[in-house]
């Protein structure tokens, strides 16, 4: 294999551990053992079926047939790979070259079963079926797979970082802005509260998303198994196979099947958890980007590490590189998820073969989301909210009480309260004093001054703790 440096994706290349865990299920090999996977089950689906005369297993056939999804290596990848492109020898056999990635799966598990007592099972491999049911349910394990096993615990992880961060700094008031312009304070653990929530509600919908997944032969309509065993309910059979695939995920989002497709199943679910994604990518960035402009306004300090340079020119610096990281391959991410959503849906008539090219790039948009969840996490471990330089804002901007001042002298019944303050403030450099002496003119009792008085920047902060800690 090409050195990383040599290879022409940054997923596969500068960040290739990062992505690891999830090239195990959604490379090219993954997608090899995948449909090895639906075969294997196929064969033994059928010979439990009733109406269908396949023979029953025997008990030493079922764990071999079990054995070779198990036991599945990038060897075995190599030699379908093989098969397929220029050929394959077993014993006095030539295999392939096919040009056709599902066939060689047919041909490899031909030679597996060769060379045991199920040799008799060969014609039923691929019985009735198309290369797209193959692809439907191989591709519906590897979404179910990653998302389980690697996508959601690292946004789990990110989402209980966000919950401490909320609860830890409920009360650290903080300047907030609208428009860009200083508004009403609010507090860090409140705005870190927001993230978590809209986080949370999108992994709720991620976490119960369904993949659709056909197996109804060649245009949807299970012609050639109906011609051959018309008394065989073969729906019921497609259905109950799909749900035999739960054991090879054993997690959420679950497989289910969809019996109204042409010879590919549409792909709706497809746009479905698509756009879960693109929602949840949209929110993570929202965040990195509110972090990087608090990082630049002092808010958020970075810890610096002895080894690094933020500049080649400038000793100085320790830049945002987490967040800009993060940032960028969100977009990247949301690009092509984007494009699947919307491609995906359409096909020519019964079938053409622009979705396969692009489904074969899932494993990209999931590994630049992943790459972006990883530096964010990064990015959360090393900053730390300065609350001495946002009590710093606060007090520079007396100007947000005056929201607070109008709707008090609104509650007293002073008339034009709001273009009162409007005639004080708006557009104006103002102090706290400037405020207070300008309360003490007003026509109002002395305890309503007393009152307005005890506002400041730092305490008008309305009930943003309680919603930090989640208890509205």
């Amino acid at each position: 294999m090409a050195h990383p440096l040599e290879r022409l994706s940054s997923v596969d290349g500068r960040y290739a551990k990062a992505v690891a865990a999830l090239a195990q299920r959604m490379s090219e090999g993954a997608l090899v053992r995948y449909r090895v996977t639906v075969k294997v089950a196929f064969i033994e689906h059928l010979a439990d079926f009733p109406g269908v005369p396949v023979r029953p297993l025997t008990e030493s056939e079922a764990e071999f047939l079990d054995k070779l999804v198990a036991d599945f290596s990038l060897d075995d990848a190599i030699v379908i790979q093989q098969i397929e492109r220029k050929g394959y020898v077993d014993g006095e056999m030539k295999l392939g070259p096919t040009n056709h990635d599902v066939q060689s799966v047919e041909l490899w598990l031909q030679m597996k079963l060769r060379q045991t007592s199920m040799a008799d099972l060969l014609p039923w491999l691929h019985f009735g079926r198309t290369s797209e049911d193959i692809n439907s349910c191989a591709y519906a394990l590897m979404l179910c797979d990653a998302i389980s096993k690697v996508i959601l615990p690292q946004l789990f992880e990110l989402n209980d970082t966000l919950e401490k961060l909320s609860v830890e700094h409920a009360e650290l008031p903080m300047l907030a802005r609208t428009h860009g312009q200083s508004a009403s304070p609010t507090t860090f653990g409140k705005e870190m509260r927001v993230f978590k929530e809209r986080l949370e509600r999108e992994l709720n919908k991620l976490y119960r998303v369904t993949i659709d997944a056909k197996f109804s032969g060649a245009t949807g309509n299970h012609n050639a198994e109906f011609v051959a065993f018309p008394n065989v309910d073969w729906p019921k059979f497609a259905s109950s196979f799909i749900a035999t695939l739960s054991r090879f995920t054993s997690s959420d989002p679950v497989i289910v099947a969809n019996h109204y497709t042409t010879q590919i199943e549409p792909h709706d679910s497809y746009a479905e958890l698509f756009q879960v994604m693109i929602r949840i990518n949209n929110i993570v960035e929202d965040l990195a980007q509110d972090t990087w402009r608090y990082i630049s306004d002092g808010w958020i300090t970075q810890r610096a590490v002895a080894s690094e340079s933020g500049s080649s020119a400038m000793p100085h610096k320790v830049n945002p590189i987490d967040w800009e990281n993060g940032e960028g391959n969100l977009e990247l991410a949301n690009a092509l998820f984007e494009l699947f959503a919307r491609k995906l849906t359409k096909s020519r008539l019964q079938r053409d073969l622009s979705d396969s090219t692009v489904m074969r790039n899932f494993g990209i948009a999931f590994g630049w989301s992943l790459i972006a969840y990883k530096a964010v996490m990064r990015g959360l471990g090393k900053s730390s909210p300065n609350a001495e330089a946002m009590a710093k804002a606060l007090w520079e901007h007396p100007e947000v009480i005056t929201e607070a001042i109008q709707v008090i002298l609104r509650r007293e019944g002073v008339g034009g309260a709001y273009n009162i303050l409007k005639d004080v403030a708006r557009g104006k450099a103002v102090s706290l004093d400037d405020l207070r002496s300008f309360v003490a003119t007003l026509d109002v009792n002395d305890g309503v001054k007393a009152e307005i008085m005890r506002i400041t920047p730092l305490n008008y902060i309305g009930i943003a703790p309680a919603i930090a800690r989640g208890e509205v």
